[in-house]
């Protein structure tokens, strides 16, 4: 039997009723609606976002682009999948930034926020979880949740600035032999 590796992760909440406008995106950016012909697209940018990233020692699929694809095709099919709150943000070299929703009875689910490495540190994650966030609403949704890896402090911080509360503290088990294998990416 593999050792395990347990990682702590929240489930954090939020009413919709009281968030903010999303502000208008720096020079340069666009948001792309949901279509789906970007299926592949958000798949890459998924990729791109988590790759070398804790979440993809948590979630092996985020650490190879077979899996974001699958991960994508997986998400989109759902009954569940919520349009409006599934974008790409564009920047002047192409997609940076990637957020799908679902809805979870009567919860929107946010899943995979990502911005790429090189576009973090310039608000653009807030920029997407708002915009997301506003499709839960204009979707009919009231509250919404997302979980998140507790170590990945910035995320978390980005989230309870906004309002998100941990309701929940999770664990998620992973293969020790698979954690080893991704610290070697």
């Amino acid at each position: 039997m593999d050792d395990v590796t347990y990682f702590k992760r929240y489930r954090m909440e939020l009413e919709l009723r009281d968030i903010p406008p999303t502000p208008p995106l720096p020079a340069g950016f666009d948001w792309i609606a949901w279509r789906g012909d970007l299926l592949e697209a958000h798949a890459e940018i998924k990729f791109q976002c988590f790759r070398d990233e804790l979440d993809a020692w948590v979630f092996p699929s985020l650490g190879n682009r077979a899996g974001c694809g699958e991960l994508m095709r997986n998400i989109a099919t759902r009954a569940a999948f919520v349009p409006e709150a599934t974008w790409l943000l564009a920047g002047p070299l192409g997609a940076c930034g990637t957020v799908q929703g679902l809805r979870d009875k009567s919860f929107g689910a946010v899943q995979n926020l990502g911005v790429a490495p090189e576009h973090r540190g310039r608000g653009l994650g807030k920029l997407l979880l708002l915009k997301a966030l506003h499709g839960f609403r204009r979707a009919g949704l009231r509250r919404a949740y997302l979980e998140v890896t507790a170590r990945n402090e910035a995320a978390v911080a980005l989230y309870r600035n906004l309002g998100f509360r941990a309701t929940r503290t999770l664990y998620r088990a992973v293969s020790a032999v698979a954690v080893d294998a991704c610290m070697m990416i």
